[in-house]
This record gives structure tokens, C-alpha cells and sequence, in this order.
């Protein structure tokens, strides 16, 4: 009997040995950031058995590994319209910085140019809600909606209500949810909604049934289209935190209304996710209206990224608009775990003298995220970043103002989760007047905040300096 369970411990521990050098392997070939490499090499090492199974769910790097296949989905679409080529960009009267901005973003994302459309943040969570259900009731043919969170409570039903509603008027509604996100989500809220004739779609499925493969790579992207002319994205999922609060209060968030040709571009995220759903593809015209011109005098770009894109698109897009600053960088964000270039830009940004204001929440849902936090507030500090904790309630805002004219709205945290494993999705409005709404909003929220001062930040205790360092290590997980 002893010889016989050494022998299956032998066995185990050679066949572990076997697997852990095979993915220590797997892992330096990836070639990705020194941090990461280590960090995963250190888990597998130091965690027999538990390192493999969390490197199986979180770990797997699949970018580039065409999770789905996109030239699948080059015949999707029907020629853009309102939109400028690389060499009218060049050619714009608008500062160079954005015209860089621009033409990366065209190169790396292929995000069209979008000019003359109507846009409208909202940063109300009530507000934010009386206007989708009002576009909403005012569709006459087709209604787009994806999101990370779908709650079953009463905006939720609310919704569904309103969706049956106008499925029973003829109206052909489409409906994405993320099945993580949404995880609470009953069959009876999804099948009512199916038996109406409305089509939804999780994504991503996991479970016994589907596998668990692609557990770690979430759809983070908030987009709502109302017949190819009005449609939304942003911060805010349905959730009725965003109006009535829960345990860390009201939920301060930040959505954009786009009216016009820039809602092509968020049509094609929400029908290309549609197909990688369940590959039905859809490139009908009437999808893509000739959209309403306005005398906005604006240009918009709406850029996706995920784990199936080639490159980090919405995180090029942020390091770029970093770095060709010349006065000032506005960034609210729920969530800083950033990778190293972020940082590395933003110090780089405030040594320079450009006016640099970071806003996170002081209450945090995710309390080992916060620690990690925290770690990176004295260099930034001392590098001249100011830091701002938001006091009332949570800030669930994500937006970034440069220079008082490029505002970036959308569904991505600054944190390496969302820049390299969600699919999300980013408007790029460059518009003096959404930079200056936005700003002006900014600035209210100071109102509710405190400024963080080195001297009185370095006087934590060295209990909490060391949680918030331990839990910087795992950053590359969270």
C-alpha cells in the first residue's frame, strides 16, 4: 500500500513538474511585460496546483490569438458616411497633438473620423436614464443595447418592460449582455423579453455547458442605439445604484449622448459584437442611415479594444493623448492599477508643468484594488500629480479631458484589466464645448473631494504602507 501511494505521489508531482515547466515556458515565449512573467512564473512555482488552475482562468494571454476571426466581419459593414481620410486629417485646423491622436487611433483601431454630431454628456445617473427611455420610447425601427451589467431591479425591469413594449410595436431590439456581469440575471427576466420576440445574446457564455476558457475576457462595453441616428456610451450600466445608491452611496457616473454620425460608429461595435455572438452578420443599409449633420463644428472617434485586437487600441489612444499634452490632463476613474506606461507618462507629464488632476474614489467595492491603489500615490505625488479622493458616495466616472479639447468617455477603468482583457469601448470627441462641459463638471466634483498632501499621506501607519504594497504584486491579476 505505501509503495503503492508513493508511486501516484511520484507520478503527480513528475506530471506537475511536467505542466509547470511547459507554461513557465509557454509564459517567456509570450514575450510580455517583465512583471507580468515574473509574477506568473512566481505563482506557478509557489502555488502547486492552485498556481495552474488560476493561470488557466485569469493568466492565458489570447490576444492576438484570434478569439474570434475579424475578417469574418470585413463585409459586415456598408460604406461610413460624414467621415475624413488620413489626408484631410493632416490638413484639419485643430491642434497637431490631436491630429497625432487622430491618425494613430485611424491606424491602430482603423477608428473612422466622425464630424458633426450632437453631443451631450450626462453625468446624472436619474437624467441619464429619463433620456435613454425616452429615445427608447421614441424608436421607430430598431434598438441596439449592450452592457457589462444587466440588473434584475427595478431600472432593469423597467428597461425590459419598455423593450417588450416596443418589440410588440414592431420594432426589432437586440440585446448583448455580458454573462459574468449580468450573472445574477434570472431565466425568467430573459426568457419574458425572448417570448416578446426581442433577440439577446449573452457573451461569452461560461459554465459546464460552454467551458471555462475565456472566463477572464469580459464584455466591459456600455452602447445603446436607437435606429443608426442616437445612441449612448459611458460608465453607467443598468443598475439601480445610479440612482437610489447602495452600501458606498449614490454612484456618480458619466455617460455620453451622441445625435448624428458618430453613432455609425458605435452601430458597428454593437452589430460586430452581434456577430461574434452568434455569427449572424448584418450589414443591411437601413442600419446605417444617412446620419443628421450639425453645426457642431466636432470629430469623433469610437474605438474598441479587446483581447481579439491586435494592439492595446484605447490604451495607445490615452498614452498618446498623455504625452502630446501641453497644458492640462483631467482623469476620473473608479479603478488605478495602471500599467507601467501610463505611469511613467503621467509623471513624465506633471515634471513638465502641464496641470495634472487624478480623481479616484475614497469608498472602493473592491477593497484589494484599492490597496493597490494607494501603493502608487507617493511617487505620483512627488512627481507633482495632484490626487483627488472623492468623498461622497462613489465615483464610478470614467473620463479624461486634455488641454481643455480632446474628452475621452467611455467603458474602460485605468487599470490593466480593462486596457489588455475586457472588451471595451471609447468616444475620442474632440470639441472645445464637451471639453469645457466636462471640465465644469470636474470641477463641481472637487467640490467633494480632498486633496491628498504628501506630508500627511506619508504618515499612514506601516501596517497599511505594506497591505498596500502586497497587494501591488498582484497587480497583473486584477
Amino acid at each position: 500500500m505505501e509503495v503503492t501511494l508513493e508511486l501516484i505521489k511520484y507520478i503527480f508531482t513528475a506530471f506537475y513538474v511536467y505542466i509547470a515547466i511547459v507554461l513557465v515556458f509557454v509564459i517567456l515565449t509570450e514575450n510580455r511585460n517583465p512583471t507580468h512573467t515574473l509574477t506568473w512564473i512566481a505563482i506557478l512555482t509557489l502555488l502547486p496546483v492552485i498556481g495552474i488552475i488560476v493561470y488557466y482562468f485569469v493568466g492565458r494571454d489570447l490576444r492576438g490569438k484570434k478569439i474570434f476571426s475579424h475578417t469574418a466581419t470585413a463585409s459586415l459593414y456598408v460604406k461610413p458616411t460624414n467621415t475624413i481620410t488620413k489626408q484631410q486629417i493632416t490638413k484639419k485646423e485643430i491642434p497637431i497633438a490631436m491630429r497625432k491622436n487622430m491618425l494613430l487611433l485611424k491606424s491602430n483601431a482603423h477608428a473612422v473620423v466622425y464630424e458633426n454630431s450632437l453631443i451631450q454628456p450626462l453625468v446624472d445617473g436619474k437624467t441619464t436614464f429619463n433620456k435613454i427611455f425616452d429615445d427608447i420610447k421614441n424608436a421607430k425601427e430598431h434598438i441596439h443595447i449592450e452592457f457589462f451589467i444587466l440588473a434584475d431591479d427595478n431600472i432593469g425591469n423597467a428597461l425590459r418592460l419598455l423593450l417588450i413594449k416596443k418589440a410588440t410595436q414592431g420594432v426589432r431590439v437586440r440585446l448583448i449582455y455580458d454573462h459574468i456581469g449580468s450573472y445574477q440575471l434570472s431565466d425568467a427576466f430573459i426568457i419574458s423579453m425572448r417570448n416578446a420576440g426581442i433577440y439577446v445574446e449573452p457573451f461569452l457564455p461560461v459554465g459546464l455547458r460552454f467551458g471555462f476558457s475565456k472566463i477572464n475576457y469580459r464584455n466591459h462595453r456600455k452602447i445603446i442605439v436607437i435606429d443608426g441616428n442616437i445612441s449612448y456610451t459611458g460608465g453607467v450600466n443598468i443598475a439601480d445604484r445610479y440612482v437610489v445608491g447602495n452600501r458606498l452611496g449614490f454612484w456618480r457616473d458619466t455617460m455620453v449622448r451622441i445625435e448624428g454620425a458618430a453613432t455609425l460608429g458605435l452601430q458597428k461595435a454593437f452589430l460586430t459584437d452581434w456577430y461574434l455572438t452568434n455569427g449572424k452578420a448584418i450589414n443591411t443599409p437601413k442600419y446605417y442611415p444617412t446620419p443628421k449633420l450639425f453645426n457642431t463644428n466636432n470629430a469623433v472617434q469610437i474605438v474598441t479594444s479587446g483581447p481579439d485586437t491586435v494592439w492595446p487600441t484605447i490604451l495607445h489612444g490615452v498614452i498618446s493623448a498623455i504625452t502630446n499634452a501641453s497644458k492640462s490632463i483631467y482623469i476620473q476613474s473608479p479603478y488605478f492599477v495602471p500599467p507601467e506606461s501610463i505611469l511613467i507618462a503621467l509623471k513624465t507629464a506633471a515634471m513638465s508643468g502641464i496641470d495634472v488632476r487624478l480623481m479616484l474614489p475614497q469608498k472602493s467595492d473592491t477593497p484589494i484594488v484599492a490597496a493597490a491603489t494607494r501603493s502608487y500615490f507617493n511617487r505620483l505625488m512627488k512627481c507633482g500629480v495632484h490626487i483627488l479622493f472623492y468623498k461622497s458616495n462613489f465615483l464610478h466616472s470614467k473620463t479624461i479631458v486634455i488641454d481643455d479639447y480632446l474628452t475621452i468617455i467611455g467603458s474602460a477603468n485605468m487599470d490593466m484589466r480593462s486596457y489588455e482583457q475586457n472588451f471595451e469601448v471609447a468616444a475620442f470627441i474632440y470639441d472645445i464645448q464637451t471639453a469645457q462641459n466636462t471640465i465644469t463638471t470636474y470641477k463641481n466634483d472637487m467640490k467633494n473631494c480632498e486633496l491628498l498632501t504628501i506630508s500627511a499621506w506619508e504618515k499612514r501607519s506601516i501596517w497599511k504602507k505594506l497591505t498596500e504594497s502586497a497587494a501591488r504584486l498582484f497587480s497583473p491579476l486584477m
